[in-house]
């Protein structure tokens, strides 16, 4: 890959002789096209898969865990709206118990109660109750504003790891692009010492010069080695921002080119204000806070309690002896009761014990006591009851002045939170702005600086050629050419970088 450098323009006038030299050594310098001095250094030839940035931001969006985490808000913040609605219809409820009771009478205040069986009984009964208070009434206000600021939440969220993932992959293309510069002084380094060999086979030069010539080999080996050692460092935590695994031999396929943004800082604080997620998300959360204090004062307001029940009682004995004898003992009680009436009538001392002795029942009679030995789910209905509450909360212990308080404060600090925000903002995009215009600038310069130091560089080795220089001069100049590149490769990414910062502090893209 060739990194792109203005040389045109310059104001050096250059001899023949030296143009006739640098066609003869033209293999020691790269060539630089002029055309592409405003774009990003194009990639070698694709060997594996490409990957755009936009494809990048879009993996990031289905695949970052922390950008998921913010997603999965969405679900709570509708499970929030749909239990706020629900509080405004009435709670059902059922309940069914069943219970085995052994046939055996206990006494109370000296009177036995209970059956002589055994038996099981059950219990089914359906109630409904709902109630309303000012808290009630405005919670689904309040879940939907959550659910408003829960959106801004994401967008927020969305748009920082769009940055993220920009930067990094400016990143990683930087890093790309230094490790392709220093393969090119490494082919210039291994020229000069060719060069170096040369000038010494014919007495020209020095063996001095061959071993400084080996030694800046070396470095720029080393060099390289490293860059491109970090390049792949960078992809790999490109990857790990996407959320995905790398694949092998991946290759970053967008450019970007440096021009002006195309829009005024007046026009750009305008769209910040309306456009920015951070800021949106505040404003929502203000408003969260608003409705907070309605329902913390509700609290000095009635609340309306509603409920309705009906219920049912199954019994069933496991034995109708019982009941045979519930009903002789009711016979003979009745008995008992006409022998006494008769002696008050006639005067009479009969004994109601004696004269009913003999009294049994009928089969007709056993045959009715049994039948009333019913189904344990053939249920017999209780009366059912609906009640209506009005309670007036008259003093709980300033409990109810601490909640105003609080959502008072809240609020405020809600206020306040946009504000900050609001200049916060200002700042950025102003800051932002500002140090774009400046990178731009940088650009310019450093690529000037560039094509400066490929000159010097390439009349530092013309010398040397015909022995009006020393290769010191050389080294010398190679060293300031690879500065002078590799800030000129940093300043177009630090635009773009500032670039993507800008765009972050407005909250929308702006190419």
């Amino acid at each position: 890959m060739r990194l792109p450098l203005l040389v045109a323009g310059t104001a050096r006038a250059v001899s023949p002789r030296l143009l006739a030299g640098a066609l003869a050594i033209g293999a020691v310098t790269p060539a630089f096209p002029s055309a592409l001095a405003a774009q990003t250094p194009a990639p070698t030839a694709s060997v594996g898969p490409t990957l755009s940035l936009e494809e990048a931001i879009g993996l990031a969006r289905q695949n970052n865990p922390l950008f998921q985490q913010a997603v999965n808000n969405r679900r709570r913040a509708g499970a929030q709206v749909r239990a706020a609605y629900g509080s405004l219809l009435p709670s059902l409820q059922t309940n069914f118990s069943t219970q085995y009771r052994e046939g055996r009478q206990q006494f109370f205040a000296g009177t036995a109660l209970g059956a002589q069986a055994d038996q099981f009984n059950s219990q089914l009964s359906v109630g409904a109750d709902v109630s309303y208070s000012v808290a009630a009434l405005t919670a689904p206000r309040l879940q939907r504003a959550n659910q408003e600021a829960v959106e801004a939440d994401i967008t927020g969220s969305e748009q920082n790891l769009r940055t993220n993932v920009t930067q990094q992959y400016l990143l990683a293309l930087q890093q790309a692009a230094r490790a392709q510069l220093q393969d090119s002084l490494i082919a210039t380094a291994q020229s000069q010492l060719e060069l170096a060999k040369a000038r010494v086979a014919v007495g020209a030069a020095t063996v001095l010069d061959v071993r400084r010539a080996e030694v800046a080999l070396g470095q720029a080996q080393v060099a390289g080695i490293q860059a491109r050692n970090q390049a792949e460092v960078e992809k790999l935590r490109l990857f790990q921002q996407v959320g995905v695994t790398q694949p092998e031999n991946v290759q970053l396929t967008t450019r970007f080119a440096v021009a002006d943004v195309g829009v005024e800082l007046p026009a750009l604080l305008e769209q910040a204000r309306r456009a920015n997620p951070t800021l949106n998300a505040l404003r929502t959360r203000e408003d969260v806070a608003g409705l907070n204090v309605k329902g913390a004062k509700g609290d000095y307001l009635p609340t309306l309690n509603l409920s309705a029940g009906v219920s049912g009682v199954g019994n069933q004995f496991t034995s109708t002896g019982g009941l045979v004898q519930s009903a002789l003992n009711s016979k003979v009680g009745q008995c008992e009761t006409t022998v006494g009436i008769r002696n008050i009538a006639t005067g009479q001392q009969v004994d109601p014990e004696v004269a009913c002795a003999n009294v049994a029942l009928t089969p007709t009679e056993v045959q009715a006591a049994r039948a009333r030995n019913g189904s344990l789910y053939d249920y017999t209905r209780n009366p059912y009851s609906i009640t209506a509450t009005l309670s007036f909360p008259i003093f709980n212990g300033f409990t109810r002045e601490q909640r105003v308080q609080e959502a008072v404060a809240n609020r405020n600090d809600a206020a306040y939170r946009v504000r900050a925000q609001e200049l916060q903002l200002v700042a950025d995009v102003t800051g932002a702005f500002r140090t774009l215009t400046a990178q731009r600038q940088t650009v310019a310069l450093q690529e000037q600086s560039a094509a400066t130091a490929r000159e010097a560089l390439f009349l530092a080795q013309e010398r040397y050629r015909v022995g009006a220089g020393t290769f010191i001069d050389v080294a010398t100049a190679r060293d300031e050419y690879a500065r002078a590149q590799t800030d000129y490769v940093n300043a177009i990414y630090e635009y773009h970088r500032a670039f993507a910062a800008l765009e972050n502090a407005v909250g929308r893209p702006l190419r």
